[in-house]
């Protein structure tokens, strides 16, 4: 089983990829997961024709020990089975701390035994300070881990500290650093910032991907780049890349 975990700063296109390379695995006739873990808990949204799932800390707090497996994961487009973690009511509770909930709920529940996934995608947001979020590293539930950030300073500024997070975990036995995924912005000299980068982090930049107004026209009909514009420049960089994260 293939296990990833996709990181970066808020609002970088993270769940945009993340959910584009579950197609592109999908496409492969892999069976793939994707569990979101971000409190926002859109990063399945577009798998499924821009409904939003129930999440898990949601159904949890209503069902508590009664809510089953069924009650916790969707299936969406091309079969890949979704879960969202969810997160507290706003300005209460920790969302770090829900992430952590969710996963030990889907533990109790043999998730992986029963859906038997061939790939797992985490969706995580970029804000490893908190514990909840550095979960996917630290527990052991990912292997690799690929970075999503742009040329913009604050973007390139969370990557460096995720990074630094997952060389921490590293040494102890946990996920390593599989590369950087290049979201363009278009903004000044944005590839060489990324090479800079990722040669301080000592890593590649496994995809340059663009910016295209394709991933925009497509999500105004509640669906992903992959299904309404599978030729795009996007999606034709996103299969590139799923490629690459399987060599690695």
């Amino acid at each position: 089983m293939y296990r990833f975990a996709v990181y970066g700063k808020g609002g970088i296109g993270k769940s945009t990829a993340c959910s584009a390379l579950s197609c592109a695995f999908a496409e492969k006739g892999m069976k793939v997961m994707q569990i979101g873990c971000d409190p926002k808990a859109d990063s399945t949204l577009y798998l499924h024709g821009g409904e939003r799932i129930p999440t898990m800390l949601d159904t949890l707090r209503q069902k508590r020990d009664d809510a089953t497996l069924d009650d916790l994961i969707f299936t969406g487009y091309r079969g890949i089975v979704c879960a969202e973690a969810g997160g507290p009511t706003p300005g209460l509770g920790c969302a770090g701390r829900g992430i952590a909930a969710a996963f030990e709920a889907l533990d109790q529940r043999d998730v992986f035994e029963i859906v038997q996934p061939d790939l797992v995608m985490y969706d995580v947001l970029g804000d490893v300070v908190c514990g909840g979020f550095a979960m996917p590293i630290r527990e052991g539930y990912a292997d690799q881990v690929f970075i999503v950030t742009s040329g913009e300073n604050m973007s390139i500024y969370a990557a460096a500290n995720i990074a630094m997070a997952v060389e921490n975990f590293r040494q102890r036995g946990y996920a390593q650093l599989g590369g950087l995924i290049l979201n363009r912005r278009n903004v000044p000299d944005e590839y060489e910032k990324v090479k800079t980068l990722a040669e301080d982090l000592n890593t590649v930049i496994l995809a340059d991907l663009p910016r295209d107004d394709h991933i925009s026209d497509a999500q105004d009909t509640g669906r992903g780049v992959m299904e309404v514009y599978p030729d795009c420049a996007y999606a034709q960089g996103i299969r590139e890349l799923a490629g690459r994260m399987l060599e690695r």
